[in-house]
């Protein structure tokens, strides 16, 4: 490594190379270096603390003069021969300014994967549960703060809102740990340490086979978006944002398929159509609009969102009270009953089969899952065929 008095002109008239850096050390001050890059001239202090070397930046040789870098890099050293890590300092002042909201746009930036429902959840978490803490160092939200705000949106907004607002905060907490060596434990862990998780019964509603006919003749009522919107969710089993954020170029009725490329887990979704929803749809499409989106509104996504409104009707209109998840359990309680194989039920409702060995080996084709799909069809129609013959009655 070339050593030399530094100077203003002696720094100046140091050669850039085409690739790389070279380093120089000061013939007066021991510790003190300029790093040349090919468009660069930084200052440097590399010395040892507690036996490790370290280097620190101190800024570029254009900017700082000679005397002034010396002057800093003294300084600098002298914090090292005590045993103060520079670099540990500034990691530690760099995280201890971190806000909760810089936190929660950086969770963003890193998982740029996530569906946009879950985004949008983590979002309303932020800026509705969190929002006073938006501007606070995150490091600095203690294990109190967390409990007491758990209990409090529990009180609020019911506890399961209460549980999922901090599995967010804890999510964006541990993202955030991980950028750096060393960082306060997550204070979302005193809710495991003090049993303080509200238990969450999972919901199993389905619409059950006695109640189908009613619900079916109630849905026939609806107008075609929200008909055709319950229908499609019960006869594939599919989310809620699936469907209404389905496009017509995911649907190929000649090969009486669909394609969506990303769903909410991150992967595709393949499924055969039913002929009566290839039906179904194909009278949609005729009627449609020049318009992408197979359920368009005047939202702002420019497609269906909301659904409570017409739910809410048939719920009333039939007595069967209902979610759109709920007919996500009642396609796939009619499959099973079908005695469909394991796989490819777990196929057909989009499930990862990771952490299942054998089920590595399974190539999942389209057209192995048409014939689950017409079946699971044929027993809603055969279900229902009292209330579709009661609607035509009502209708002609």
């Amino acid at each position: 490594m070339p050593i030399l008095r530094f100077t203003k002109r002696t720094v100046e008239a140091l050669p850039h190379p085409k690739m790389g850096q070279v380093l120089y050390r000061d013939e007066l001050l021991r510790g003190l270096g300029v790093r040349v890059g090919a468009q660069s001239k930084v200052y440097y202090v590399e010395g040892q603390v507690s036996g490790r070397t370290r280097r620190v930046t101190i800024g570029r040789a254009d900017a700082i003069p000679v005397d002034e870098a010396r002057k800093r890099a003294l300084g600098i050293l002298s914090d090292m021969a005590t045993g103060v890590d520079p670099n540990a300092e500034k990691r530690r002042v760099a995280q201890e300014s971190l806000t909760l909201g810089q936190a929660f746009d950086r969770f963003f930036e890193t998982r740029s994967s996530l569906a946009d429902s879950t985004r949008e959840s983590y979002q309303r978490t932020a800026d509705l549960y969190l929002k006073d803490w938006k501007r606070s160092p995150i490091t600095g939200i203690t294990r109190q703060m967390v409990l007491k705000r758990h209990q409090r949106i529990a009180k609020d907004r019911g506890e399961v809102t209460a549980n999922n607002v901090m599995r967010h905060f804890r999510s964006v907490y541990n993202v955030t740990a991980s950028s750096y060596d060393e960082f306060p434990p997550n204070p979302v862990n005193i809710l495991t340490q003090a049993r303080a998780w509200y238990p969450e019964r999972r919901r199993r509603g389905a619409v059950s086979a006695l109640d189908l006919p009613a619900w079916w003749a109630a849905v026939m009522e609806e107008p075609d978006h929200a008909r055709d919107f319950l229908v499609i969710a019960l006869f594939t089993g599919m989310r809620r944002n699936e469907i209404a954020s389905l496009r017509w170029e995911h649907i190929n009725l000649e090969e009486r398929a669909l394609h969506i490329p990303k769903t909410k887990n991150g992967d595709p979704l393949d499924l055969p159509l039913s002929e009566y929803l290839v039906s179904l749809l194909r009278q949609r499409k005729d009627h449609a609009c020049q318009t992408p989106w197979v359920f368009p509104s005047s939202s702002k996504k420019g497609h269906i969102v909301e659904t409570k409104k017409f739910t809410a009707r048939v719920t009333e209109r039939s007595g069967v009270s209902f979610t759109l998840h709920d007919l996500r359990r009642t396609f796939i309680t009619i499959a099973e009953s079908l005695d469909i194989p394991h796989y490819a039920l777990k196929r057909l409702l989009n499930h990862r089969l990771s952490g299942d060995v054998t089920a590595g080996y399974i190539v999942s084709d389209i057209e192995r899952l048409r014939g689950p799909v017409s079946l699971v069809a044929a027993k809603i129609l055969k279900s229902v065929v009292g209330a579709e013959e009661h609607a035509e009655c009502r209708a002609g």
